[in-house]
């Protein structure tokens, strides 16, 4: 992928993670570790949070569900889990073109675990039940 398309999967993930108006040690964290491995630099999350990028929309569906799943587990990260950031993880999946099905029941099955990760097979389950 591209550094501007990293940028904005980063900055979107600073724009969820500011959703309920503070971001935590453990949501900045975890953004930094997934910056670091799309080999961005502490400077271009910085700069990110200063300035976030608009969303886009031009990936794949795979790039897609990984971008949405990566959403889903820094909404999770701080074990806490505020209606702004589910109004605003609805809202980046729908724009994402995730069906509306989809995000309902991740939302529903990660609430079944105590650290609200749902295991990627469990995940894959809910697309394909979609998808298919």
């Amino acid at each position: 992928m591209k550094k501007e398309d990293n940028l904005a999967l980063v900055s979107d993930l600073i724009l969820l993670a500011r959703a309920d108006d503070k971001v935590t040690l453990s949501e900045y964290d975890f953004i930094m570790r997934l910056a670091f491995r799309m080999d961005l630099e502490k400077s271009d999350v910085d700069q990110l949070f200063e300035n976030p990028l608009p969303s886009k929309n031009s990936f794949s569906e795979i790039e897609r569900i990984t971008h949405f799943y990566k959403m889903v587990l820094l909404m999770n990260v701080d074990r806490e889990t505020h209606e702004k950031e589910i109004l605003a993880i609805r809202n980046f999946g729908l724009n994402m073109g995730i069906r509306e099905g989809v995000i309902n029941q991740v939302l529903i099955q990660m609430e079944k675990y105590d650290d609200k990760v749902i295991p990627s097979k469990e995940l894959i389950k809910i697309f394909k039940t979609f998808y298919n």
